[in-house]
């Protein structure tokens, strides 16, 4: 394991050297195949880790004052596991897209040398073993990540808002861990991991929640739930498409990984009431990212906003733990973070090849507007499969990969009805019911996607001469695939392992989730699962339905019927569905919660005012929580700057005079204080 931690730390250096020095030409594969090689690295030490090995260290050199502490253990193995495995597919798939970039997209050298060392921050962030070590990689890889998200400043206005906007919350963010992590050491004797877990206990309760609350706030932040999501919609589409699934598929991953090793790991779990509240944000999080998801046109928005989906999913499995283990119903919270750990798994798999996908797509077209693509499953036959595969796991329905973790959530959460207590009998059908609700809309915003953009006729000459992509980007959506499809058919083989980081978590001993190759068991609630015999079900129930209607054309034809076409002739592109359209009827069903803004604009013939010449209709669906919540307090800053600003007028006199004002409250607060 420390070898393998070595070799990719070693190798991410290599290839922010190469991203450097070496010409365009030689650039892009070189630093591929090195940050293939990061990913490869932490991936063996993230699996050696599941597999049961643990290894610890101290190196006192490597980070000033407090020195760099590292450890490894299960519940880190599953976050090293899944961020290497996406670098590496995704690393392939890079080479591809980076090398049809301009100067300045992600081919130039700039992006080429940072996205190793990004990477390498994704696999090293759940190795930290103490906050010092910790906060410089988790800055580290936010510094990374904003450098990467405006890789493509220079081609689009819009990649400067986005990238302020994630620069001001994750930096928010760190200051909420600052300040968290800064009360818990002062008050447990020490900053390393092993001290803090040893100390907790003797923190006040009214000071653990305090921490609680937070560090439970930076990190959902970074996981991109509501409503600390707003940087999420805006950065994610406008990075380049690889840059976009790794922060997807891995980065917010460790906004889970904070939550489960603070609030269950390090603090030792909590009372109810911390729980209570995580779980509120995840049901809200998972059913509005959704319903936005379900009115975007822009194909990277649309998936983004997924991804705030499936994040509030996990965090509702985990509040789940949280609120069973306070319960003292330990085999339910085990089975609950096994969910959700295995719905992390799953979600990196599939939204790291919708997002290749996609990525795909505006390399070949140069469009993110579903409304002005269509045709491409002519046209990219294998992007369009690939991408409807990973569609598939997203709506959670078999023989999708995202079907099983689902399932085991809601298998939790069902057998929870038992736990006594007002709030949970409360809570737990509040959050079946969200889950659900979330799955049915899912499955919409999928059709959509897949009905307009690829099987729907192709509205823009873009879509009509688009190409499929080259090699290395269908090779590295294949090994997303193959990993889609290991994880819908045999996820049982994840069950010791993720046993084994529910234990790391604070939960020992449970065996809740035992693997059994082509089975999944859940031993405390006498359930169990077979996906690969649910896909051979599945598939022949669907040759019977396809065969059927097959059979009675094949009738018809014989008889000589034809059908009545009403002297219509042939659909056109403007006659069919687009994105906005096919989104409206649900915009109509949740209308108070999305509060669409529509303009309708009459332009009259010059000559008489009572003949119309155009009339144009425009509807939007802003994102409600940000008009309500950031909008004035942006205002508000905004104000605040211009009325400061008439505070310096230029005279020396007047700043002398705030010196000296300034001098005198210092000394009255030190006379006070003493």
């Amino acid at each position: 394991m420390p070898a393998a931690l070595a070799t990719a730390s070693g190798v991410g250096g290599a290839g922010a050297l190469a991203g450097l020095l070496l010409p365009c030409r030689l650039r892009v594969p070189v630093v591929g195949v090195l940050t293939a090689g990061v990913g490869a690295g932490g991936g063996t030490a993230g699996v050696a880790a599941l597999e049961g090995s643990r290894w610890a260290a101290a190196l006192p050199g490597l980070v000033p004052l407090a020195g760099a502490h590292v450890a490894v253990d299960a519940l880190a193995g599953v976050f090293m596991a899944v961020a290497g495995a996406v670098v590496v597919a995704v690393a392939v798939y890079g080479i591809g897209y980076a090398a049809g970039d301009g100067p300045h997209g992600l081919g130039s050298r700039t992006a080429q040398a940072v996205l190793p060392l990004f990477a390498l921050t994704l696999v090293l962030v759940p190795v930290a073993a103490s906050v010092s070590t910790f906060l410089v990689l988790w800055e580290l890889m936010a510094l990374g990540s904003l450098l990467l998200v405006l890789a493509e400043h220079r081609e689009r206005a819009s990649v400067w808002q986005a990238g302020v906007w994630y620069a001001v919350m994750t930096h928010l963010g760190l200051m909420l861990l600052l300040a968290g992590f800064a009360l818990f050491a002062a008050q447990a004797g020490g900053e390393t991991f092993a001290a803090l877990r040893a100390g907790a206990q003797g923190v006040s309760p009214a000071l653990r929640g305090l921490v609680f609350v937070l560090v439970a706030a930076a990190f959902a932040s970074k996981a991109g739930t509501v409503p600390l999501h707003a940087w999420l919609p805006r950065a994610h589409p406008e990075a380049p498409s690889p840059v976009s699934a790794l922060m997807s598929a891995a980065m917010v991953n460790l906004g889970v990984y904070g939550l489960v090793r603070t609030g269950l790991d390090l603090l030792g779990g909590g009372p109810a009431w911390w729980w209570l509240g995580v779980m509120a944000v995840g049901g809200v999080s998972a059913v509005y990212g959704i319903l936005q998801a379900a009115m975007a046109a822009d194909l990277k928005r649309l998936l983004a906003y997924s991804t705030s989906e499936n994040m509030g999913l996990v965090i509702v499995g985990v509040g789940a733990s949280g609120l069973f283990a306070a319960y003292g119903d330990r085999p339910l919270a085990a089975l609950a973070l096994a969910a959700a750990l295995l719905h992390v798994v799953n979600h990196a798999a599939f939204k790291a090849l919708l997002f290749c996908a996609a990525g795909s797509v505006l390399r070949a077209t140069g469009l993110r507007d579903l409304d002005r693509l269509g045709g491409l499953r002519s046209r990219m036959p294998a992007t369009a499969g690939l991408f409807a595969l990973a569609a598939l796991g997203a709506v959670a329905l078999p023989p999708g990969n995202g079907f099983i973790s689902e399932w085991l959530l809601l298998q939790s959460l069902i057998h929870g009805f038992q736990v006594p207590g007002v709030a949970v009998a409360v809570v737990l059908p509040l959050s079946v019911a969200l889950i659900a609700l979330s799955a049915g809309i899912a499955a919409a915003v999928f059709v959509k996607a897949l009905g307009v953009g690829f099987f729907s006729r192709p509205r823009s000459e873009q879509a009509a001469t688009a190409g499929e992509a080259p090699a290395p980007m269908l090779a590295g959506m294949g090994l997303l695939a193959v990993l889609c499809a290991a994880l819908a058919l045999v996820p049982g083989l994840l069950g010791d392992g993720l046993d084994r980081a529910v234990g790391a978590a604070g939960l020992p001993g449970s065996g809740a989730l035992t693997g059994g190759g082509l089975r999944v068991r859940l031993a405390d609630v006498s359930a169990s699962l077979s996906p690969l015999w649910v896909v051979a079900a599945l598939t022949v129930a669907l040759a019977l339905a396809a065969g059927l209607p097959r059979l009675c054309a094949r009738r018809r034809r014989r008889a000589g019927a034809r059908l009545w076409d009403c002297g219509g002739g042939a659909p056109t592109p403007r006659m069919a569905y687009t994105a906005t359209s096919f989104a409206e009827p649900l915009q109509r069903v949740f209308d108070d919660v999305l509060a669409p803004e529509q303009d309708v604009n009459v332009t009259p013939v010059r000559e008489s005012a009572y003949l119309v010449e155009r009339v144009r209709f425009q509807r939007r669906v802003p994102d409600r929580i940000e008009h309500r919540l950031y909008e004035p307090v942006l205002r508000a800053l905004a104000g605040t700057g211009q009325a400061v600003r008439r505070l310096a007028g230029g005279s020396v006199h007047l700043y002398l005079g705030y010196g000296f004002a300034g001098l005198v409250v210092l000394l009255l607060a030190l006379t006070v204080g003493w």
